[in-house]
């Protein structure tokens, strides 16, 4: 595999591969995810793929849901693959969140740090105008970020209110501009307004925020990694073949990390061990073209 995808019958072999992508990202339905693809059209990871595959210059990755006065494992790993991915192909991203995890990662990433708590609107507004002034992004893409409820607050999967320690990454979502990819596990996350009508089985207290391509997934973690292999396969580049699992977990836990769901500083995600995470990338990869060395 060593040329650019461009012939109908490889859009009918993409097609169809976005399809076995997004089934798996939900096989083990964790929290409700696969009952919640019904009401997305088939095909999502391509489009969100392609978006990525075009670019070239600045990308803004939003991340970092707050657990415990820190912030979990279930977000970071993704982001942080999708960071290494663009770098490989020459575009230039950013993660942009709010502490601690934006100071615990500044060191080894270009970070923009956003304000946590309970910041007026306009203040908001205003920096999110900033951020996309100062970066004129061609992609934003949120993974497993707070999203805003009904009433303009932030609530984690118990339903309790996590205000106080959220950052705000939704106006930079409603004023980019440009595309939107938002990844998520739960229905609390930016994006998941997209399929609000899907939400109302679950027993939380839902997200409303839209974007333009919404991905399930049974750990958010890994619909990051989904949408790095499949622009892996768009541009003939093994993009998951360094990628370390355990490494970027133990990174993160010596940062003060904890699983979202334990609230225990474990090489955990979501309550899965290291080992699944490293099965969901062993599959992408086959699925992708790309077998293990």
């Amino acid at each position: 595999m060593t040329t650019q995808k461009t012939t109908s019958e490889s859009v009918l072999e993409a097609i169809k591969l976005s399809a076995q992508i997004e089934d798996l990202l939900v096989s083990c339905n964790l929290r409700g995810m696969k009952t919640v693809q019904a009401s997305l059209r088939k095909g999502y990871c391509l489009r969100a793929a392609m978006m990525m595959h075009e670019c070239d210059g600045h990308v803004l990755i939003g991340t970092g849901f707050p657990v415990a006065d820190t912030f979990e494992t279930d977000g970071p790993v993704g982001a942080i693959s999708l960071y290494w991915a663009f770098e490989a192909v020459g575009a230039r991203p950013i993660i942009v969140c709010g502490d601690p995890l934006a100071s615990a990662i500044a060191e080894e990433f270009t970070v923009e740090k956003l304000p946590i708590g309970d910041v007026f609107i306009s203040d908001r507004m205003a920096q999110a105008a900033r951020i996309l002034e100062k970066y004129q992004p061609q992609l934003v893409i949120s993974i497993e970020r707070p999203g805003q409820a009904e009433d303009a607050s932030y609530y984690n999967m118990r339903g309790e209110s996590i205000v106080v320690n959220s950052a705000s990454f939704d106006e930079i979502i409603y004023e980019a501009g440009c595309p939107t990819i938002a990844i998520g596990d739960g229905g609390n996350e930016i994006g998941m307004g997209n399929v609000r009508p899907a939400l109302r089985g679950l027993d939380i207290k839902p997200a409303v925020t839209r974007c333009n391509e919404l991905i399930v997934a049974d750990v958010s973690n890994w619909g990051g990694h989904a949408l790095v292999a499949m622009m892996g396969w768009l541009s003939g580049k093994d993009l998951l073949a360094d990628f370390d699992n355990r490494d970027v977990l133990s990174y993160l836990s010596e940062r003060g990390s904890v699983d979202g769901v334990t609230r225990e500083n474990t090489l955990t995600e979501d309550g899965l061990s290291v080992e699944y995470g490293d099965k969901m990338l062993h599959a992408l990869r086959n699925l992708t073209g790309f077998k293990d060395k």
